[in-house]
């Protein structure tokens, strides 16, 4: 079974909107909650320097969730966007109830590290 994260958030109410160029969050800043992207695409960056885009269905970060450390990369809004954020008592109740969802955060991660090997 595969599982669709939008499934979830198609209808949160109250999502949080940034406009193009816009920062989401800031590399080393402390990081108490995740985003669903539910429109737009975002632009990871650590460094300054590009690491990943983002888009519709996509989470960013969730590190800040799993480790309680301060956030690895700075989030820029590239377009338009709308994002559903999940703080750290929702992030555990999918994790305990829904085992797709943390199988889908775990496949993120790992496909993370994996183009990041890539481009060491």
């Amino acid at each position: 079974m595969e599982f669709n994260i939008l499934n979830w958030f198609k209808d949160f109410e109250n999502p949080l909107t940034f406009k193009t160029g816009e920062t989401i969050f800031t590399e080393g800043t402390p990081g108490t909650v995740m985003f669903v992207v539910l429109d737009g695409k975002i632009d990871i960056q650590t460094g300054g320097n590009s690491l990943d885009v983002a888009g519709v269905g996509d989470i960013i970060g969730e590190m800040a969730l799993i480790d309680a450390s301060s956030r690895s990369a700075t989030a820029i809004a590239l377009e338009d966007c709308k994002l559903a954020p999940v703080d750290e008592r929702q992030f555990l109740y999918m994790v305990e109830h829904t085992p797709y969802f943390s199988l889908y955060v775990m496949k993120v991660l790992v496909e993370r590290l994996r183009r990041m090997d890539t481009v060491s």
